[in-house]
């Protein structure tokens, strides 16, 4: 058997990845399929999500807590200017939030440059509305375009 091994490694391999795919195919792949089939993954939520971009009393408290958190981690000398509404706000479904937005940052010259932003933000309490406007009931996912954040 050695000798075979060492004479023909390529014929082994070839024969080892056959062996793998074959267990993929049998045996890993239908209880893959058994849990998704399954209730495991899934979240009951008032919630739905959308493609399209939306307009919503939640994506325009999104937007706030964003601009908050925005705010709070820049310097407090920093000049800062946010726009009315946001560019464009997705709800992903289950009260996550993805906020397209644009802010005016002052440089140490005074000069306002404009920069956009992504805000991805989730609200924890679910279908429970009454704490949406804490931002401790938020969390913040994930923040990128502002420079120096």
């Amino acid at each position: 058997m050695k000798n075979f091994i060492r004479k023909h490694p390529f014929i082994v391999l070839v024969l080892g990845l056959g062996v793998l795919i074959a267990l993929q195919r049998t045996v890993i792949m239908p209880l893959v399929t058994e849990v998704i089939k399954s209730d495991a993954f899934l979240v009951d939520s008032k919630d739905q999500g959308s493609q399209l971009p939306i307009s919503t009393e939640l994506t325009a408290i999104a937007f706030n807590h964003c601009n908050n958190y925005i705010k709070s981690e820049l310097d407090s000398d920093t000049s800062v200017t946010f726009a009315d509404k946001p560019i464009k706000a997705w709800s992903l479904g289950n009260y996550q939030f993805l906020i397209n937005g644009d802010i005016q940052i002052a440089d140490e010259s005074g000069k306002m440059t404009t920069q956009k932003y992504v805000c991805r933000i989730t609200y924890d309490k679910g279908d429970d509305q009454e704490g949406v406007l804490d931002f401790d009931n938020w969390t913040m996912v994930g923040l990128s375009g502002i420079e120096g954040l």
